[in-house]
């Protein structure tokens, strides 16, 4: 990719308004000192001090923090959260920065905010350590009122804006923001607006999904095709295409240290390798990374091919912050791709 085109498709980004649909969750951070240890009095138990708290938005919102990180113009999160303290911490955070919109984030006492507590043990000059993790999750479906004011958002924002993403972060059907129901209305959207930029990602797989952009990895493109799990790269290219060819959307694979395949549906197919290791690593966001500057790139006017080296250089970045869930900003993405030049 050269400068001039670098600059050409990233200077487009101020102007794009882009919704996310998604899970937004609290990721909350425990650092903890492992020097000030202590044994309970009471229960003769262990005791980790925690010396600092911090908190950001996760899940759909990593997705939101990396659009925010390219410089993304207006920002739409369409989403829930709980009327209890983490959903107020969860709506602070996602309030600060002055291009996000809550215009159609919902809180509500029908749902609690999904959070996950992650406590880091920090030792003197080592990487974080994390401990098991405490998670707050919604176990029932998601009201039908609840979706009903989602699904009135999608339909609200869809004449506005250059892209649509969606994230469904939750473990078990329908009970997050993209419920069967909302996913049928996706469908109608995309059905109505062929031109709109719609990328898809669930940590369940899109099985149920309307035909819309899909971003997966090998594994669960592989649910979704004949493709043999063992596939060489010249077979998830060949599935990706034929994919993206049946949705007549594009479609991208991830694949970890083997980079990326990106197929669209006029038969255009690429591939970008990851980029070189330069320490240690923490894989956490990075998929969520390679989402937004997909969307921003490919909604910008990039071609394929420019799309995949971006989102690689985001995430290579982004696997190098220890201890949080990271972003990559238009310059970071610039320095690095010009040192390998």
């Amino acid at each position: 990719m050269t400068r001039e085109r670098f600059h050409a498709v990233t200077e487009r980004y101020a102007l794009l308004q882009i919704a996310v649909l998604g899970d937004f969750c609290l990721v909350r951070y425990l650092e903890i000192d492992p020097a000030r240890h202590e044994i309970s009095l009471e229960t003769n138990l262990p005791v980790h001090n925690v010396v600092n708290v911090r908190a950001q938005p996760g899940g759909a919102g990593t997705i939101l923090n990396n659009l925010l990180a390219l410089g993304a113009g207006t920002l739409w999160p369409v989403g829930f959260c709980g009327d209890d303290g983490e959903g107020y911490e969860l709506s602070v955070a996602l309030s600060r920065p002055a291009a996000v919109r809550l215009d159609h984030f919902l809180r509500t006492d029908r749902r609690r905010t999904f959070t996950y507590c992650k406590p880091l043990v920090l030792q003197p000059n080592q990487p974080p350590r994390e401990l098991n993790r405490l998670d707050s999750k919604n176990w029932s479906p998601t009201p039908a009122e609840v979706e009903d004011a989602l699904i009135a958002a999608v339909r609200h924002l869809a004449p506005e804006v250059n892209a649509l993403i969606l994230l469904d972060q939750v473990d078990h059907l329908d009970t997050g923001v993209v419920t069967q129901r909302v996913r049928a209305a996706v469908d109608d959207l995309a059905r109505q607006r062929p031109d709109l930029l719609i990328l898809a990602d669930s940590r369940r797989g899109l099985t149920g999904f309307p035909p819309v952009g899909f971003k997966m990895n090998a594994a669960e493109l592989s649910l979704l095709t004949d493709l043999p799990r063992d596939a060489d790269l010249g077979q998830i290219q060949q599935a990706a295409a034929a994919l993206a060819d049946r949705n007549r959307r594009p479609v991208f694979v991830t694949l970890a240290e083997r980079g990326i395949v990106g197929a669209l549906a006029d038969g255009t197919v690429g591939h970008v390798p990851a980029l070189p290791l330069r320490g240690p690593i923490d894989i956490v966001g990075a998929g969520d990374a390679v989402t937004a500057n997909l969307a921003c790139a490919l909604a910008a006017g990039a071609t394929l091919h420019e799309g995949l080296e971006l989102a690689m250089a985001a995430a290579s970045l982004v696997i190098h912050q220890l201890g949080t869930t990271g972003t990559a900003s238009v310059a970071q993405i610039q320095e690095l791709l010009a040192s390998l030049a």
